[in-house]
């Protein structure tokens, strides 16, 4: 029952913080987190699952509509419970940087908050394809409400098209469950939508690679894969500080987990007929983004960019397929979410200060702010892949687990860390040394809260990078399950 409380106190958490004054609504979607991530920590304790056993660490299962094959089915294993644990912890960032960002209706801000990492949270944790696609749409209207109501100038139009893009790949991707519910139907008498019972489930070649690319679709414009990425500059861009941070760091990851969970195991053949596109897709993201991060004269704007670019690598881990090259998109996921969370919560800090986002009118900030300086510098550098930060370590082992299947990708996707380390030392110059283009004004440094939060996001970059072989030791039965699903319905 473990799993059904963290869902329904974070949403119970929303709604009393909804019902409360500014202050206490604060407090009580900060206290609701926080206890949240103790009744998760005791899950790390436990065995982990193994490939051969399929043995989760927590699971709840409950009848729901029996007669339509529909049922309540949460579980959790070592790749679902870091994304847990990431979700909680900048879920916890998100409402300690909006603390004096927020200044109207900030119950119901809260609940918008509260009721996206509900959402975010089932979807790591549902097996059941229809609550899955529940929790899916959650997370839609209540991040659409942030970015329209809280969020900067041009909000109304990020809102509609994030809604627009975000609801287009869910009604794919709802097609697509509901044509293999059917086609499960079709094969054993049986309708349901749960997911160990639908993989394996046999289908003619052309069914499963549309099946699969209504799931690769839907799950692919939240990555956001190149195409589909249109609407993520413009959302991040407009979206308040704390929108940004749930944003980049939790809805984008919730593309890559439906592609590791679903699309592969679900469709082997088809997935394995796609995977040059896929990784080609990847790449392309890659030096696309960074080229383009490169190019932003808006703070904001550039950070939004940088996560086309770092998800390309994680869209190119997981296709290829590995050991090494999946184990480094799930870093990759964990490192990301840390670094771009918290260059968001720096650029709402500046924007706060200096009211503009422009780097032509940043510079020589060093000076006046040096805590803001060195914690800006250090996530800037983690962006990069520098070594001894997580990011360094997840773009690393995609590239060295994808060199097997295409060398040519993976000298491409090698070149552009160059891209990445020019847009990355560019933000820290442009923003904190060199002469500003304005006169000088004094600026206030960071608060000790603001400090704390970039800190804690800082120090978990540093020790993903420098030791993340216990993330590595989650993530790798969850994974080897994935593959020996993935392997033994492909030999079939």
């Amino acid at each position: 029952m473990i799993l059904g409380w963290i869902v329904v106190l974070t949403l119970a958490g929303g709604a009393l913080a909804w019902s409360g004054g500014r202050r206490a609504s604060r407090w009580i979607a900060l206290g609701t987190l926080a206890l949240d991530l103790v009744l998760v920590g005791p899950l790390f304790l436990r065995r982990p699952a193994t490939p051969a056993g399929r043995r989760w660490l927590a699971e709840l299962v409950l009848p729901w509509m029996p007669r339509y094959g529909v049922g309540i089915h949460l579980a959790i294993d070592g790749l679902s419970l870091l994304l847990i644990v990431l979700t909680l912890v900048l879920g916890i960032l998100a409402v300690v940087a909006s603390w004096r960002e927020i200044t109207q209706r900030t119950g119901f801000f809260h609940f918008n908050l509260m009721a996206v990492l509900a959402g975010i949270l089932g979807v790591f944790m549902a097996l059941d394809l229809f609550l899955f696609y529940l929790f899916w749409e959650l997370m839609l209207l209540p991040m659409a409400l942030l970015i329209a109501i809280w969020g900067h100038e041009r909000r109304t139009r990020a809102a509609i098209k994030f809604f627009l893009f975000t609801q287009a790949g869910g009604l794919v991707m709802l097609v697509s469950i509901l044509g293999l519910a059917f086609v499960h139907h079709a094969d054993t008498g049986v309708l349901t939508f749960d997911y160990p019972e639908l993989v394996g489930t046999p289908m003619p070649a052309a069914v499963e690679m549309l099946l699969m690319l209504g799931f690769f679709l839907g799950f692919a414009v939240k990555l956001p894969a190149v195409p589909l990425h249109t609407w993520l500059p413009d959302a991040h861009t407009e979206a308040p500080t704390a929108g940004s941070v749930v944003l980049a760091g939790l809805l984008l990851k919730t593309g890559a987990y439906g592609l590791l969970r679903f699309a592969l195991p679900i469709f082997p053949e088809a997935s394995r007929a796609f995977a040059p596109v896929a990784m080609t897709l990847g790449t392309i993201g890659i030096v696309y983004g960074a080229v383009l991060a490169w190019a932003q004269t808006d703070l904001k704007r550039l950070v939004a960019y940088t996560s086309v670019s770092h998800l390309g690598f994680v869209l190119l881990g997981i296709y290829a397929a590995g050991t090494v090259a999946q184990e480094g998109a799930v870093v990759q996921m964990l490192a990301h979410g840390l670094s771009t969370g918290g260059l968001f919560i720096l650029v709402g800090a500046l924007q706060e200060r200096l009211g503009t986002r422009s780097l032509d009118r940043m510079g020589g900030l060093w000076a006046m702010a040096p805590r803001m300086g060195v914690l800006g510098m250090m996530l800037a550098l983690a962006s990069l892949g520098l070594p001894a930060f997580g990011n360094f370590v997840g773009e690393i082992l995609v590239l060295v687990g994808s060199y097997p299947r295409s060398p040519e990708l993976t000298a491409v996707a090698t070149a552009a860390m160059v891209l990445a380390t020019a847009y990355s030392l560019r933000l820290v110059q442009r923003t904190f040394f060199g002469a500003r283009a304005e006169p000088a004004s004094v600026l206030q440094d960071l608060s000790a809260r603001e400090t704390a939060v970039l800190v804690a996001a800082a120090l978990g970059l540093i020790c993903l990078g420098l030791y993340p072989q216990p993330v590595l030791d989650t993530a790798e039965p969850a994974l080897g399950a994935l593959r020996t699903v993935f392997g033994q319905v492909a030999r079939r």
